[in-house]
């Protein structure tokens, strides 16, 4: 599970190998709460614990650091155009 580094804040953000071919998307866990957002559109794919107040955060999070997200994504797994 790679973690996508110098994203400040209490989250960790990571993705899973196995997920590389799926569009880009980022998991975000805080202590036992996780969520998934896709990275283009940003929008909220899953969650489970976060409250809607948190996830606001954490979608300004990813939006300030989207570009150095998407870098890790395609640094981690390469570049996949078909998702499908």
């Amino acid at each position: 599970m790679p973690t996508v580094q110098q994203i400040p804040g209490p989250y960790r953000l990571y993705f899973y190998s196995f997920d590389c071919t799926e569009p880009p998307h980022v998991h975000v866990q805080r202590e036992r709460m996780v969520c998934k957002f896709w990275l283009d559109p940003l929008m909220l794919c899953d969650n489970h614990g976060f409250t809607p107040h948190e996830l606001r955060k954490i979608r300004h999070l990813i939006e300030r650091y989207n570009d150095h997200i998407m870098e890790a994504w395609y640094e981690h797994c390469g570049e996949t155009p078909d998702y499908d």
